[in-house]
């Protein structure tokens, strides 16, 4: 026979478990590329104006190229999904690459299909 205890125990788990199964989750902040596609000029805009308009990136980092060339690297992402259906998680990369000024020289990103 279970001691009261551990039935309190396994209900308390059983509980957690449910709950999880249907909770959603963000991972980082929501960004509109569309928005940032539309203002974006490459060799023009610089990382002040990229801040104004997405906020701070998610991470920063340092690119450097085959030919040596070294980029700051700003990454944006957003995830949202359900954890009782993983598979259909949304999520969004962009990723912003500026010279030793701080002006944009490229970027690419990513966004659902759906």
């Amino acid at each position: 026979m279970l001691s009261f205890a551990r039935r309190i125990q396994i209900v308390v788990i059983t509980v957690l478990l449910a709950s999880c199964s249907a909770t959603t989750f963000n991972v980082g902040s929501d960004f509109d590329v569309k928005m940032f596609t539309g203002k974006v000029e490459r060799g023009t805009t610089t990382k002040e104006q990229v801040r104004s308009w997405l906020g701070e990136p998610t991470g920063t980092g340092v690119r450097v190229e085959t030919d040596g060339q070294r980029f700051d690297e700003w990454t944006y992402y957003f995830a949202a999904g359900n954890f009782s259906n993983v598979s259909a998680t949304r999520l969004k990369t962009l990723q912003i690459k500026y010279d030793m000024h701080g002006i944009v020289q490229g970027y690419n990103w990513s966004t659902p299909a759906h």
